[in-house]
């Protein structure tokens, strides 16, 4: 394999299918920071590398799809200890953007979305904990999708902050999507299809002009409309409520290792790890009073008729190595509009809407727990049909 896109760290890492299925014949990436056997995944730092034991056994996920058929043809990059959604690498280097190499391909699944967008592989999988799927899908043009949380194992994974850490999937086509999550989700119940959209005019006006009519295009070709949906909390309150949390647990669990070790993190990166380590368990009440309110305000919206349309991100791709204000106004932008799904634990897919200025822009769609299959077979469903689809208030 061929990768002048810096999509990979480590392409010798293979593992062969273990039994025929939905996805014989098919090949993926995985992320930096699964257990393959035998081998030390290394979280996009040579520090926690050197730190740590090899895998006496392949990750949870990594079985169930190669029992399922599918090949593993390599580990892919990673933003450091997957702390970021630039997917620029202080150690390893950043994965080229798929269409134009000045921009910034996102993560922290970055290798694994331009795994994907390059053609290198038929899927990859990665992991979502504040839009690390989400967002580089997104920016390289592919589907991505972040699941229930809790629905996946996330055994043989590093963690982040692990009430909201998920194990995702990206690819280019949504048949493929609806294949892998065919294996993941096996066991979870199909229902009847979403009959209401509902959009939310909040994060509508946190995109991009240009981005936002993309996006709008595409929901008025399929005739959905969208409404300002009211929450209890501001979205920037929602998302300040997530970072607090995030943080706290992402201290937790990785504060001792970096006390022990002082490894070297890459400017941004250290400095959310400093920010990290200034969090006090007090402060997670009032940001646990917030993720409890949104969680029963989108239970009940979204339930099991009705699904939730978006933007996926502000805009299309930034520049890369791009620093200062306008650069931290946009993660936290970003940060706003993925926290919904996070704070409530929901399942987001993200969509190619299009392209503005030769660069794509995604728009999600948000359901239920537990709905995921159901998901993804709706969007193919949808993406596929020309039936028109209408907004029931």
């Amino acid at each position: 394999m061929n990768d002048k896109w810096n999509a990979f760290l480590n392409k010798e890492i293979i593992a062969e299918p273990t039994n025929h299925g939905v996805l014989s014949g098919k090949t993926f990436a995985l992320k930096d920071v699964f257990d393959v056997k035998g081998h030390t995944a290394s979280a996009g730092n040579p520090y926690w590398l050197h730190t740590h034991e090899q895998a006496s056994d392949h990750a949870e996920a990594v079985k169930s799809l190669l029992a399922s058929g599918a090949k593993l043809t390599g580990v892919t990059h990673t933003d450091e200890l997957m702390y970021g959604l630039n997917g620029e690498n202080f150690h390893y280097g950043t994965p080229l953007h798929p269409i134009n190499h000045n921009r910034i391909p996102g993560g922290s699944s970055s290798g694994s979305a331009v795994a994907v967008a390059a053609g290198l592989v038929d899927f990859a999988i990665g992991t979502d904990t504040g839009g690390s799927i989400r967002i580089p899908a997104s920016y390289c043009g592919v589907y991505g999708f972040r699941p229930t949380h809790g629905s996946l194992s996330v055994k043989g994974l590093i963690p982040l902050a692990p009430s909201f850490d998920t194990v995702g999937f990206m690819a280019k086509d949504i048949n493929t999507m609806l294949d892998v999550a065919s294996v993941l989700f096996a066991s979870q119940a199909t229902a009847p299809s979403f009959e209401n959209v509902v959009g939310v005019n909040n994060l509508f006006e946190l995109t991009d002009e240009e981005a936002c009519k993309k996006v709008e295009v595409l929901l008025e070709d399929h005739a959905v409309s969208y409404k300002n949906l009211q929450l209890s909390y501001k979205l920037s309150e929602c998302m300040e409520a997530f970072r607090t949390l995030q943080g706290i647990e992402i201290w937790r669990a990785h504060g001792e290792w970096i006390k022990r070790y002082n490894p070297t993190f890459g400017p941004d990166v250290a400095e959310r790890f400093e920010w990290a380590s200034t969090l006090k368990e007090e402060d997670m009440s009032d940001a646990k009073q917030i993720r409890d309110t949104i969680t029963k305000e989108l239970t009940h919206l979204l339930d099991g008729q009705t699904i939730l349309v978006l933007p996926t991100a502000p805009g299309v791709a930034p520049l890369k190595n791009a620093v200062g204000p306008e650069l931290q106004n946009r993660r936290l932008y970003t940060l706003q509009m993925t926290c919904l799904a996070g704070l409530a634990g929901l399942p987001q897919l993200t969509i190619p809407a299009g392209y503005v200025n030769q660069l794509p822009v995604g728009l999600s769609v948000i359901a239920g727990r537990n709905q995921d299959q159901q998901l993804v077979k709706w969007v193919q469903a949808w993406m596929g049909s020309k039936e028109r689809v209408s907004l029931k208030e």
